[in-house]
């Protein structure tokens, strides 16, 4: 694994008070020219191209102007795009992944699911890998769009890897769109266009500032 190029962008983030803790939501829409932060297993081929698109060149989008199009280029396996990298996790932390999916296969390849795994080694080693850490089982209907969804609950672990893993062979393409993260303020994302962020002791208008 490596580090794929990140470009930067416009990301919303809200911060939350709860009883317990203060919690950081990312919504993120591919609005700037992102794609993802990493692809497994081979970045250099890469095993998955990722395109930033526009609903009109013909593409898929769900909300707004632009998604992403993960077309396989792997001559087998299950290729993954990372699309979030998150550290400073404590035990008990909860991390609510979601995103919006689009393929027209009902019951057949390519499909897309929600995906993750451990890497305690970020944000220093974005290739590390610490375990799997699962996710959503679910392929999808394959009927247009529909939403994907996971909790990931911290035990033992400090950084988490968010992957769109396909179901697919060489050309095969799937539309992802909407990401949305909800997560403790402690804890620092990288998305897709934007430099690390963490939100712990930054107020509203600060944190805005980090896009400018």
């Amino acid at each position: 694994m490596k580090f794929a190029h990140v470009i930067f962008a416009l990301v919303l983030t809200l911060g939350l008070a709860s009883v317990a803790t203060a919690t950081t939501v990312i919504d993120y829409g591919w609005e700037d020219n992102g794609t993802v932060v990493g692809i497994y297993p081979d970045p250099a081929l890469p095993s998955i191209i990722a395109t930033n698109v526009a609903s009109w060149d013909g593409n898929p989008v769900h909300a707004g102007n632009f998604s992403l199009k993960l077309e396989d280029n792997a001559p087998s396996g299950t290729p993954q795009a990372f699309i979030a990298f998150l550290w400073n996790l404590e035990d008990g932390d909860e991390i609510t992944i979601g995103f919006w999916r689009y393929d027209v296969t009902p019951g057949a390849a390519p499909s897309v699911r929600l995906w993750g795994h451990w890497n305690d080694e970020l944000p220093d080693n974005t290739d590390g890998y610490s375990g799997s850490a699962s996710g959503e089982l679910d392929y999808g209907p394959g009927e247009g769009w529909d939403y994907t969804s996971f909790v990931y609950t911290v035990a033992g672990n400090t950084g988490l890897v968010i992957e769109a893993r396909t179901y697919s062979v060489d050309g095969d393409t799937v539309w992802i769109d909407d990401l949305h993260i909800e997560m403790p303020d402690h804890v620092y994302a990288q998305i897709p266009g934007c430099s690390p962020v963490g939100t712990e002791s930054e107020s509203w208008g600060g944190v805005k500032a980090l896009f400018r």
